[in-house]
């Protein structure tokens, strides 16, 4: 049988997974354990029980061997790595995938049953996790599956990791890492997380951005007076603060302090998004053309530019406001940047810009939500092991894929490249209208087909041997 052909078996083994139902039934019994791992301390025991009874079992049925490594944090959540290795000189390839999902919300699902029970509407398929991730490491499993099927063996050595903690924050990954970088050494990092750029157009993205979330408070007296007798005689803070916020971007905002912005994109990052649009499929929010930095396209302002956001604010009690000037104003806020940028004078800049402009009664708190923890770090896309990749893609599609030099969210993709030094290839296999972080989740089956086919084209290739060194 000739090395196509061979590919092309391997391709057709991993689309009947889920032709023939096999992936619409492992994801069902996965959504079924409730990963919630922002629940903390009551959430261990599922987190754990995903990894014991869901994963592992499923990969010793591939022949990798299994490691569970306790989590630093009591309240945090377990990491599997499983291993693979075939022979001494070959490639080492580590996958990535997270079982752990955010809080169901069960009482807002529309569709089916709820979270914890998936439900097939058409060509969706709902329940929490769906998108993110369980469906998106289901896949990859099912490819490596295909690959070994067909050939007998992958043809490289494999690595996967499984954590239990990435929707809070991935607390405890970095140490458990840092005490066993050998067993989690590899030549390259091919992992799947986030949406493609449109559903039907495969993606390879090359890193991801980082996260700074703080508060402002502007507190200016003790307590609350009657807006009759003092309204316009104090200060009212919810009016300093929204002044204090408007300064930071334009009316359109494009932000306006210049130590926040990120160095001047390369040459080989305009060339990858040259063109690139973005489809959030149906249902998803209307792009503002007009928002951001003036004279990107929607894509580079996404993908290789940074951005402001104010997440929440609050003065008095929005539920039972009452006649007098509340006594303080806060606002919770975040800056997502790209790699490169010098996150080390993030707040030290701000707090200089709001001096500058008359609000040094202001306070700044850096804050220690889960979300934004992360560090924005990239892969370049001329890269070797990028350029390949962006090979065995079209070799699977006859088309390019989308190459994003970093997905608009945050993930641990600096442990990757960073702390282990190697690069960082992320295929994702869902698409930014799939209502992940909210009420029916949900995966499109043709998407998932289609990323069965992919996957499997590109662990065929990798076992060719005709890989970067």
């Amino acid at each position: 049988m000739s090395v196509a052909a061979n590919r092309q078996g391997a391709i057709e083994r991993a689309i009947s997974y889920c032709d023939d139902g096999g992936l619409e039934h492992d994801l069902g019994e996965r959504v079924a354990i409730r990963t919630e791992s922002q629940k903390g301390a009551a959430a261990v025991g599922e987190l754990q029980r995903y990894l014991t009874d869901a994963m592992q079992p499923a990969f010793e049925a591939l022949g990798f061997g299994c490691t569970i490594f306790d989590n630093p944090y009591a309240d945090a959540g377990p990491v599997l790595l499983a291993n693979r290795h075939e022979a001494d000189g070959l490639t080492t390839v580590l996958g990535y995938g997270h079982g752990d999902v955010i809080l169901g919300q069960d009482e807002q699902w529309t569709k089916g049953k709820g979270p914890w029970q998936i439900a097939r509407d058409g060509d969706r398929i709902y329940g929490r996790g769906t998108a993110d991730n369980k469906v998106q490491h289901t896949i990859n499993m099912a490819a490596l599956k295909a690959v070994i099927d067909e050939r007998g063996a992958l043809g490289f050595n494999a690595k996967f990791i499984i954590e239990m903690g990435e929707e809070n924050g991935s607390r405890g990954l970095r140490e458990i890492i840092e005490a066993n970088r050998d067993a989690f050494a590899a030549d390259v990092l091919i992992g799947s997380d986030g949406p493609r750029s449109a559903p039907d157009r495969p993606t390879l993205t090359l890193g991801s951005r980082g996260g700074v979330t703080f508060k402002f408070n502007c507190e200016l007296r003790d307590g609350a007076h009657h807006s009759g007798n003092w309204g316009g005689l104090i200060a009212d803070p919810a009016i300093t603060l929204a002044h204090a916020l408007a300064t930071i971007t334009s009316p359109t905002g494009a932000i306006q302090i210049k130590q926040w912005l990120p160095p001047e994109r390369t040459e080989a990052v305009k060339e990858v998004l040259d063109g690139l649009t973005i489809d959030a499929g149906p249902e998803a929010p209307e792009i503002d053309l007009d928002w951001g930095e003036p004279g990107m396209t929607p894509a580079e302002k996404v993908y290789s530019w940074n951005s402001f956001a104010v997440l929440a604010m609050t003065s008095g009690n929005p539920q039972a406001p009452v006649n007098a000037i509340a006594p303080s104003a806060h606002a919770v806020c975040q800056l997502r940047y790209v790699a490169g940028t010098d996150v080390d004078n993030v707040l030290p800049a701000l707090r200089t810009h709001l001096d500058n402009h008359g609000f040094r009664m202001i306070d700044i708190e850096q804050n220690s939500v889960r979300f934004g923890g992360f560090a924005a770090s990239a892969t370049p896309p001329d890269h070797p092991w990028a350029l390949w990749a962006r090979g065995a893609l079209e070799r699977s599609w006859n088309a390019p894929p989308a190459v994003i030099p970093s997905m608009g969210g945050s993930i641990c993709n600096d442990l990757f490249t960073d702390l282990l030094g190697m690069p960082a290839l992320w295929i994702p296999h869902s698409y930014a209208g799939c209502s992940q972080h909210a009420p029916d989740e949900h995966v499109l089956v043709p998407l998932c087909r289609s990323a069965l086919r992919t996957m499997a084209g590109i662990y065929w290739d990798l076992g060719t041997g005709e890989v970067p060194r």
